[in-house]
């Protein structure tokens, strides 16, 4: 009771104390310089909202995952042998799994990956698409002139497939490796051609690592490369979701992307709200599919949270992002497993693609290891991503990646920035930021669940629209140097010097092979047509759409034998296009 009095006494002395501050020393500063709100703000123990530590924070690895999801990471069981033997780990994703990438056809993108194996860069592929495999087009489609192979690789074919993977046999073969495939719509059909690819080398399902995006929600919100309507897309993720696990267990189910929605404009607090939001239609989909959630949650992974220049904000975001969705999967589906209780990321914080200039491009070096520092005191690597000629163009030059991995490597091995977990912890200013983050984003999160959830709010629009509201804010602000970027709208006088660096490294990427990937394509798309049995396609085709008919059905299976029976990407998805229609727009 004494020690409850002295406690109190203590507060009120505290809170006194703030006000006597406030009126004597802020306010007469604001006054000063004539501003209406002091443009600094300052916590003391009575900021915190009675803040519990072990309630909410907790320890490194320990319910509600606050402070990280362990006290340390994969990567850091073997930093000091990469410094001392030289060799160039990926800082992000598995560990495993190599640079993100693709362009041209599927022999330019596999010769690609022999020239990152021969330079030491022997992790799995990590496969960007073209926009019409995305879009479920194949490369001959009078929709996709001038669009294969451009922004990624031109997948058709189970052959397609294959040509790829030429790159990776013997010690680095499929089971041995994991594959990343950023991919939404046609997810499942690219699963079907892993999970084919493999039975034709003799490797079980069992033994295949890796991580499909698979997020179609967040194509309705941001990215728009969707091509089914919200409620047949979520039945192929349940479908998808239930094959993964029953039958390839070591697969990621999906890669939920609240990065790719900041992208596009959203707020960092509907980043977080519609992502959890989408992370729940996916968990109730996986139920619906008769599994349990302790067999699929811990392979449901998310792509990244977050993407701006706001250090601290950043920082205060994944905290409550680890926390709040550990709070839902242990209260709303009583999940039981930590590992389904942990959100898993490739990175944490970062200032994503979007706050990269084309302006003045070598800051975005120093933006990036700002964003790396923010990572690095939220739980993760302290990655300098992304490279800085980002926004020059489709590939990253080999100085630029230089410079990303040094940057990496000198906040790790000099700054020793991921020496410490969660550093603030236990911090007035960071608790109360990450409490306030967090009741935002339940407040938004529970604005959608009143609308029947997320598929509910992909249909009405809200999400979709409320980005959209959010990005037309922002770039007014921009406009209007409410907000300022270096070197764009401000800093931008004669006095001030274009730094530039040479690049003694031929392209990533071969420009002679982008200009002539789509005719080599087409070209070899109409001889695999030629070779294949027309009567085994007809009925694999037939027996699939039978399949799509029954919304019972699991479609893997029949995907699978479309994929060996030589059905092309566009076969498949016209079919399914038949039955399930198309999605529409939403007008915003």
């Amino acid at each position: 009771m004494k020690q409850d009095e002295a406690m109190g006494k203590k507060e009120e002395e505290i809170d006194r104390s703030y006000r006597e501050w406030e009126e004597g020393v802020v306010k007469p500063r604001i006054r000063k310089f004539d501003l209406k709100t002091s443009p600094t703000r300052f916590y003391t123990p009575r900021r915190d909202n009675g803040h519990g530590f072990l309630e909410k924070v907790g320890f490194p690895g320990q319910y509600p995952f606050t402070a990280g999801n362990q006290p340390f990471e994969y990567w850091q069981a073997f930093a000091r042998d990469a410094a001392r033997l030289g060799y160039r780990p990926d800082w992000g994703g598995s560990g495993r799994v190599g640079k993100y990438g693709g362009f041209g056809t599927p022999a330019d993108y596999r010769d690609y990956l022999l020239k990152m194996h021969s330079m030491g860069r022997k992790g799995g592929p990590n496969i960007a698409f073209d926009l019409p495999t995305q879009c479920g087009y194949d490369s001959d489609s009078q929709y996709c002139a001038g669009e294969v192979g451009r922004v990624g690789v031109a997948i058709d074919t189970l052959e397609d497939f294959g040509i790829i993977y030429e790159a990776y046999t013997g010690e680095m073969d499929i089971d041995r490796v994991p594959s990343n495939f950023t991919i939404n719509a046609p997810a499942a059909v690219i699963i079907a051609m892993y999970a084919v690819l493999a039975k034709k080398r003799g490797i079980p399902l069992e033994r295949l690592e890796g991580t499909p995006q698979n997020d179609i929600l967040k194509e309705f919100i941001a990215r728009g490369t969707y091509i089914f309507p919200p409620g047949p897309s979520m039945r192929l993720f349940r479908d998808t979701c239930v094959f993964c696990t029953r039958s390839m267990p070591s697969l990621n189910i999906n890669s939920i992307g609240g990065y790719h929605m900041r992208e596009a404009g959203a707020s960092r607090i509907q980043d977080l709200a519609f992502s959890l939001a989408n992370g729940i239609a996916y968990v109730e989909a996986g139920l619906s599919g008769g599994l349990l959630v302790d067999e699929f949650a811990p392979k449901i992974t998310f792509n990244a949270f977050g993407g701006s220049m706001e250090f601290y904000n950043e920082i205060a975001l994944q905290r409550a992002a680890r926390r709040m969705w550990a709070g839902i999967m242990k209260e709303r589906f009583s999940a039981k497993n930590k590992r389904s209780m942990q959100i898993r990321q490739p990175i944490t914080a970062h200032i994503g693609c979007i706050s990269t200039t084309l302006n003045r491009p070598l800051n975005n070096l120093v933006r990036a290891v700002i964003g790396g520092m923010a990572a690095g005191m939220s739980g993760s690597i302290p990655g300098a991503f992304p490279p800085f000629d980002e926004p020059l163009g489709l590939g990253h030059s080999q100085e630029a990646v230089q410079l990303q991995i040094d940057a990496t490597r000198i906040m790790i091995y000099e700054a020793k920035v991921a020496d410490v977990c969660d550093p603030w912890a236990g911090s007035y200013f960071m608790e109360n930021l990450t409490d306030e983050t967090e009741e935002q984003a339940l407040s938004e999160l529970r604005k959608i669940d009143n609308m029947g959830g997320a598929v509910a709010a992909v249909e009405n629009g809200y999400m979709a629209k409320a980005i959209a509201r959010s990005a037309y804010e922002r770039q007014k602000a921009i406009e209007n140097q409410e907000e300022f970027i270096v070197g764009v709208n401000s800093f931008t006088e004669e006095n001030e010097i274009e730094v530039m660096v040479n690049r003694v490294v031929e392209d990533t990427y071969d420009q002679e092979l982008l200009q002539t990937a789509e005719q080599r394509q087409i070209r070899n798309l109409k001889a695999f047509k030629r070779k294949r049995s027309q009567r085994s396609l007809a009925r694999a085709l037939r027996d699939m759409k039978a399949k799509a008919l029954d919304d019972h059905a699991n479609l893997m299976p029949s995907l699978c034998d479309c994929v060996e029976s030589s059905a092309t990407l566009q076969e498949i998805c016209d079919v399914l296009r038949e039955v399930f229609g198309e999605a529409q727009p939403v007008k915003l």
